[in-house]
């Protein structure tokens, strides 16, 4: 169990930083904000809501470009994020593990 948590909390870490890198990119944001459906205003509270970290790798990882710009930009490898993906809540193969 611990070691889940270990890798849930290092894909959120992950997520947040993903998340900067949208934030602070002119041409990113406008579209992440427009394929999420989420106001500007809003990211603060939507961030808290569960998925929306899962929601922004897969953002990034949907969209290869973006995924090598942020690798590029990290130096996270790109299979890295797309294991933080399946590690959150739903982000992948993991919805219902207790079943």
């Amino acid at each position: 169990m611990t070691n889940d948590r270990q890798n849930r909390e290092s894909a959120e870490a992950l997520a947040i930083q993903a998340l900067g890198f949208v934030a602070a990119d002119p041409e990113l944001l406008p579209r992440f904000l427009a394929i999420s459906g989420i106001d500007a205003g809003a990211i603060r509270q939507a961030a808290r809501e569960p998925g929306f970290l899962a929601g922004v790798l897969q953002f990034i990882v949907a969209h290869e470009p973006t995924l090598m710009r942020f690798s590029e930009d990290s130096g996270i490898p790109p299979q890295q994020v797309s294991a933080a993906l399946r590690a959150l809540p739903f982000g992948g193969d993991d919805h219902d593990r207790s079943v």
